[in-house]
């Protein structure tokens, strides 16, 4: 393209070869209608690479421009082929509706694939980590960092010598380099890399180390204000590393790189130190002549049910623990395992269903997740409340350390199940978005909120003597213990049930909403506090097709929540019980815009105060998820309100 007159291009061409002039290391994907289409230099090597036919186009130039092109749902298939061939891809998408655009369609960069970036599934061994490393050699001393951006990992160190260098290559078997000048002229053997380990080396310019840059956006990214709280306040060189690869990711991605929650510092000392001739010739995890897993220890010992556990395993193989407490921690939970036979093959059992979370969880974030690993993701949360029952009665502390951290996600299981259908296609129509919603604890976690005090009744007071109002929606095993321990304040509160097997009648729902609107009214204004809960059962004929039965889940949904839509009397406070409840009252009946979230009244448990544009300003509004609390919990807010 050097030698391109730029001005006797046709306007199309030229928004081109301007947008390929900013990804000049990128083969660029140009998306033309159905197809992405590739121009000059980049369709001569695509043609090549890909095996694809090469045609031309008209430009304005003499002579026609070199194209070849592939159709946008078959991308993933040619952009693999090339990614493992060691070539970054720009993926330039149209940003704007061709039918309302006026000229030329407006496009843009959406990311950029490189063999340590890429996301799709198919094309990653689910069995090990895909690694990017960042090497950066300042002043005989290595900073490195090390992610899988397809899991979040993210880990940072720094290393004397070369040696100790390429023993943490070996270990960790990055698909993809980046590193600064200085290292990509400091002698080491890169081809021996390339052609021994496959692994693509990138040099980036020298503003991605530029030492102020890096801080800023390590500590930007994790919302700290020094780098004691990252644990990284004596990694000088390897805050430079971490820092660099960020922005690399951050350049690449174009996301807010989201499930990337925490960085973790380690010591090669922590871990038997193996050097790369000691670990081919051990045939840790392939074998010495074929390099394949099978005859290998790691295939041996791989008896894991999950991707997860099998990535896990290949970690635990490539680097053993030296540590004399952590290694007896996990001898004691594989004796305890392997002395409970029924408890272990009873965990194997519910671990087989379960896919590979921590991707699934990634292309979630990333907003590229299609409705069959939503299904996926569903089928995998369903497995976590026997899992967590089994461990209930182990005793190993590594085992019951476990069993504390395991969330059952059982409110956010029912989401997903509400919402999408038995056999949802494969994807949906271009131009479609996601909308996630989940618990408290989920968006605490991924904004880091640091603990605050609970809230009491002083902060509670709402600026009327009206009753309060509690909706129940969810129908959790949990949410139904809470309700009938709430009824013991049977006389203190009021207690209206809404019959949802009215949906079966003539405008029965309707009817309903209307009798339940009326008599909540009357309390409310009486200063009573009325609890309206759905009857715990729905009637459904046998004959109901599982999209007849969503349907019918959304209609009784919508009604619910129309009851705080229909109030005229402002009550004192309003409490919403259930996932979906609390978030369609939030969004459509109290049509809130922006609220000050104040805090929690109980562990898992925000309260909002509502924003001068929804229908009842200045009121608390508690968000209770179906699946949290104990069986009192909702009875002691109550108490506390009332």
């Amino acid at each position: 393209m050097e030698n391109i007159d730029i001005d006797k291009l046709t306007p199309m061409m030229k928004i081109y070869c301007e947008t390929k002039e900013q990804y000049k290391d990128c083969i660029l994907f140009y998306r033309l209608g159905d197809f992405y289409e590739m121009f000059f230099d980049d369709a001569l090597t695509a043609s090549r690479e890909l095996e694809i036919t090469l045609t031309g186009k008209s430009c304005g130039l003499d002579e026609r421009a070199p194209m070849c092109g592939i159709p946008y749902h078959a991308v993933e298939g040619y952009l693999n082929r090339l990614v493992a061939k060691g070539y970054k891809v720009a993926i330039c998408e149209q940003v704007e509706d061709p039918k309302t655009a006026k000229g030329i369609v407006k496009r843009e960069v959406v990311r950029i694939v490189t063999p340590g970036t890429n996301l799709d599934t198919q094309a990653l061994d689910e069995t090990k980590n895909n690694y990017i490393m960042c090497i950066v050699y300042i002043a005989d001393r290595y900073g490195v960092a090390i992610a899988d951006i397809s899991t979040g990992d993210y880990f940072v160190t720094e290393l004397p010598d070369s040696s100790r260098l390429m023993d943490e290559i070996y270990k960790f078997s990055p698909s993809e380099i980046i590193c600064n000048e200085a290292f990509y002229m400091s002698g080491m053997d890169l081809d021996a890399m390339r052609d021994k380990l496959g692994i693509t080396i990138y040099s980036l310019d020298s503003w991605y180390f530029d030492d102020a840059v890096c801080k800023d956006k390590l500590l930007e990214h994790f919302k700290v204000k020094n780098f004691a709280g990252l644990g990284l306040a004596d990694y000088d060189c390897g805050i430079i590393s971490a820092g660099a690869l960020l922005i690399y990711l951050f350049e690449t991605q174009k996301n807010s790189l989201s499930n990337l929650t925490h960085i973790t510092p380690y010591v090669t000392g922590k871990y038997m130190m193996i050097d790369s001739s000691t670990r081919r010739n051990l045939e840790l995890c392939e074998t010495l002549r074929e390099k394949q897993k099978r005859g290998s220890l790691l295939w041996v010992l791989d008896k894991t049910r999950t991707a997860m556990g099998a990535r896990t395993l290949r970690k635990n193989v490539e680097q053993p623990l030296i540590d004399k407490s952590e290694i007896n921690r996990r001898l004691d939970a594989v004796e305890e395992l392997k002395n409970q036979a029924i408890a272990r093959e009873e965990i194997r059992e519910y671990l087989s269903p379960v896919y590979d979370l921590e991707r699934l969880i990634t292309k979630i974030t990333y907003g590229s997740a299609n409705p069959r690993d939503l299904t996926a993701f569903k089928g995998s949360l369903e497995m976590l409340p026997p899992i967590r029952y089994i461990l209930q009665d182990l005793q190993a502390p590594l085992l019951k350390e476990i069993y504390e951290d395991l969330d059952a996600l059982e409110d956010l299981c029912e989401l997903v199940t509400k919402a999408i259908r038995e056999d949802p296609p494969l994807a949906m129509k271009e131009g479609k978005h996601y909308m996630a919603r989940t618990a408290a604890a989920f968006t605490k976690v991924m904004g880091r909120i640091s603990d605050q005090p609970l809230l009491g009744r002083e902060q509670l007071e709402g600026d009327t003597k009206n009753g309060g109002i509690v909706l129940i929606g969810s129908h959790v095993k949990k949410t139904t213990d809470q309700l009938n321990c709430l009824k013991e304040l049977d006389g203190q509160v009021d207690f209206m049930e809404f019959q949802v097997n009215t949906v079966f009648e003539e405008n029965g729902l309707e009817k309903e909403v209307e009798k339940t609107v009326k008599a909540a009214e009357e309390k409310i204004l009486s200063g009573r506090t009325v609890v309206i809960y759905t009857s715990r059962q729905l009637l459904a004929p046998e004959n109901m097709t599982p999209e007849e039965k969503l349907q019918i889940s959304v209609k009784i949904s919508n009604a619910v929540t129309s009851i705080i839509g229909k109030l005229s009397v402002k009550p004192k406070f309003i409490i919403a019980k259930g996932g979906i409840t609390s978030s369609d009252v939030g969004t459509k009946a109290l049509r809130v815009k922006k609220a000050r979230v104040m805090g929690q009244v109980k562990k898992g448990i925000p309260v909002w105060m509502t924003g001068e544009e929804s229908k009842f300003p200045g009121m608390p509004y508690i968000i209770f998820p179906g699946n949290v609390g104990e069986v009192s919990t909702l009875k002691e807010i109550v108490e506390e309100l009332i």
